[in-house]
C-alpha cells in the first residue's frame, strides 16, 4: 500500500513537471480583458459611457485616434459565421473605418472640424450630435521611409488567414516603396531572426523573395523580436522621415515579456528613439485586443486588423499615407456643453480613452495619432433642454489638441488648439446622406452589443435607411449595407 502511495505521488509530481510549463505559456493575461474560452480570444471590457447632466460637468475629454481594427475583425466574425463577442464591437473603430465627406483641411492647416446635429433614428427623446474630424494629407511619395516588418511566424500563424495572407499584405506595400526607403524584416517564433536588414526599396526583388521564404513554426517569443526590430530601426534612421516597425501577428505573445503591462513599458521606453510601432492583426483564434492596441498606443501608432487581400490593398495601399505617415501626434479632445440647450450627454464610444481634465491640459500626456488623410468620427447623444435656439449662441464649443509632426512641418513637440463653436444651425431635421450612414453604423453596433442605449434600435430600421443611399461609389460603405442585410438573414434564420 505503501509503495502504491509513492508511486502516485511521483505520477502526480512528474505530471505537473511536464505539464506547468506547457499551460503557463498560453495562461491568459485576464486584466481588463474578456476571455473567450472556446478560440481564446481576448477584447478589452467596455463599459458603455452614461448620461452625465450638464449643469453638473459639462466638459467631455478623451483622446482620438484612428484606430479600425474593430471593423473588419467584426466582418470576419459575422462572415464566418462565429459568435460576436460584445466587447468586439468598438463603435468609434467602427465609424473611423469609413471615409466621409468632411470638409478637408485649407491653408495648410494640419486638421479640420465640422459638426452635425439631428433627430436620433432610433429615439424619439435624444438628438445626435456628430463631430468631424479631417487630417491633411500628404503624398507618400514624398516621404521617405524606413520599415521593420516584425512578423510573427510562430506555429498559431500556421492557417491561410494569418502568415499566408501577412506575405500577401506585405508584398503589395513592397512593391509601393519609394526607391531610395529603408526596409528591414525580423521573424520570431522561439527566437528572433534578421530575415533581412536595410534592403532599398529599389531591391524589390530581394523584399519580396525574403517576405516570399517565410514559414510557420515554433512558440511565440514577440518581446525579442521587438527589441531586434527597433535595433534595426535605430540603425536604419532616416532624420526627418517615416521611421517605423510594422507588426504582423494574431496576437498571440507566450515567451519572454507576455503581460500588457510588460510590453506597455517596453514599447514606451522604445518609441523615445522616434520609431513608430504599428499593428496589424491577422486571423481567428489569438486576438489579444487589450495587448495589441496597447502596443499600438504606446508606440505612437496605429492598431488595424486584416481579414483578407482586400482589406489589406485597402489599408497598405489605397491609404498607405492614414497607415504609414503620421501628421499628428497626441490628439485630445475636449467638449463643452452649454447647459442651457444641453441638459445631458452620452459620448459613444471611446470608453477606453477617457481623460481627466488635467490630462487634457498637459501637453505631455500620450495621446492617440492621426495618421495623412484620416477622417474620425466622434458622436454624442444629446438630450436637450425646452429653451429655443437663438441664433449665434453656442450648444457646444469642440477643443482639439494635437502637436503636428515633421511630415507636416511641425516639430511634433509643440502643442496646437483647433477650436469649433457648435451654432444651433448645425441642426437639422433632415438627415445628410453622411449623418444617415453614421447614425446606421451606431445603431448596428449597439445591437450588436445589445447595448442598454440601443432604444427602439432594429435591423429592418438600418437595412432601410442604408437602402435609400447611393452607395455605388464606395465598395466599403456598400460591403456595410450588405453586411447589415447577411446578419439580419442569420438572425432571422435563428429564431425561425
Amino acid at each position: 500500500m505503501k509503495n502504491l502511495v509513492i508511486k502516485r505521488i511521483i505520477t502526480l509530481f512528474l505530471t505537473v513537471i511536464f505539464i506547468v510549463p506547457f499551460t503557463a505559456c498560453s495562461v491568459p493575461d485576464m486584466s481588463n480583458s474578456l476571455w473567450a474560452p472556446s478560440n481564446g480570444e481576448f477584447y478589452t471590457q467596455i463599459g458603455e459611457n452614461d448620461f452625465v447632466k450638464t449643469a453638473q460637468s459639462p466638459n467631455s475629454y478623451f483622446s482620438i485616434d484612428a484606430n479600425t481594427a474593430s471593423y473588419p475583425n467584426l466582418r470576419s466574425l459575422i462572415n464566418n459565421d462565429y459568435d460576436i463577442p460584445k466587447d468586439a464591437v468598438r463603435v468609434e473603430e467602427m465609424l473611423n473605418y469609413f471615409n466621409y465627406d468632411y470638409q478637408t483641411p485649407s491653408n495648410q492647416s494640419v486638421l479640420s472640424l465640422t459638426s452635425s446635429m439631428f433627430d436620433t433614428p432610433y429615439n424619439s427623446q435624444t438628438k445626435l450630435l456628430t463631430i468631424g474630424l479631417a487630417s491633411q494629407e500628404v503624398e507618400f511619395s514624398k516621404i521617405k521611409n524606413n520599415l521593420v516588418f516584425l512578423i510573427d511566424v510562430s506555429g498559431s500563424m500556421y492557417s491561410n488567414d494569418k502568415l499566408p495572407l501577412v506575405q500577401q499584405s506585405f508584398m503589395m506595400l513592397a512593391e509601393n516603396l519609394n526607391p531610395e526607403d529603408r526596409v528591414s524584416i525580423v521573424t520570431y517564433a522561439g527566437y528572433d531572426e534578421v530575415v533581412l536588414s536595410g534592403a532599398y526599396g529599389y531591391e524589390k526583388r530581394k523584399i519580396l523573395a525574403a517576405i516570399e521564404d517565410l514559414s510557420a513554426g515554433g512558440s511565440t517569443a514577440g518581446s525579442k523580436g521587438i527589441h531586434t526590430a527597433y535595433e534595426l530601426a535605430e540603425k536604419y534612421f532616416i532624420e526627418g522621415g517615416n521611421n517605423r516597425v510594422i507588426l504582423a501577428t494574431d496576437g498571440d505573445f507566450n515567451v519572454g515579456t507576455v503581460t500588457t503591462f510588460g510590453l506597455e513599458n517596453l514599447i514606451s521606453k522604445k518609441r523615445e528613439s522616434g520609431v513608430y510601432f504599428s499593428v496589424f492583426g491577422f486571423g481567428r483564434g489569438n486576438i489579444k485586443s487589450d495587448k495589441m492596441e496597447t502596443l499600438a498606443l504606446k508606440g505612437n501608432g496605429i492598431y488595424s486588423y486584416i481579414d483578407s487581400k482586400t482589406e489589406a490593398r485597402r489599408a497598405l495601399v489605397e491609404q498607405i499615407g492614414g497607415s504609414m505617415i503620421t501628421v499628428a501626434k497626441d490628439v485630445k479632445a475636449g467638449i463643452t456643453f452649454n447647459p442651457d440647450y444641453v441638459d445631458s450627454y452620452r459620448l459613444i464610444g471611446y470608453e477606453n480613452k477617457l481623460l481627466t481634465e488635467d490630462e487634457f491640459n498637459d501637453s505631455n500626456t500620450d495621446a492617440g495619432e492621426l495618421g495623412s488623410g484620416h477622417t474620425v468620427t466622434v458622436a454624442y447623444e444629446l438630450i436637450l433642454t425646452e429653451k429655443e435656439f437663438v441664433e449665434e449662441e453656442n450648444i457646444a464649443q469642440v477643443c482639439i489638441k494635437y502637436k503636428p509632426t515633421e511630415n507636416v512641418g511641425g516639430d511634433a513637440t509643440t502643442e496646437q488648439e483647433l477650436i469649433l463653436h457648435v451654432k444651433p444651425e448645425v441642426y437639422h431635421q433632415e438627415m445628410t446622406d453622411t449623418d444617415a450612414f453614421v447614425s446606421a453604423v451606431i445603431e448596428f453596433a449597439l445591437i450588436l452589443r445589445d447595448s442598454e442605449y440601443k432604444a427602439d434600435s432594429t435591423l429592418n430600421a438600418i437595412v432601410d435607411r442604408l437602402s435609400k443611399l447611393n452607395l455605388s461609389n464606395d465598395q466599403f460603405k456598400e460591403e456595410f449595407k450588405n453586411m447589415v442585410n447577411i446578419y439580419r438573414e442569420k438572425i432571422e434564420n435563428v429564431y425561425e
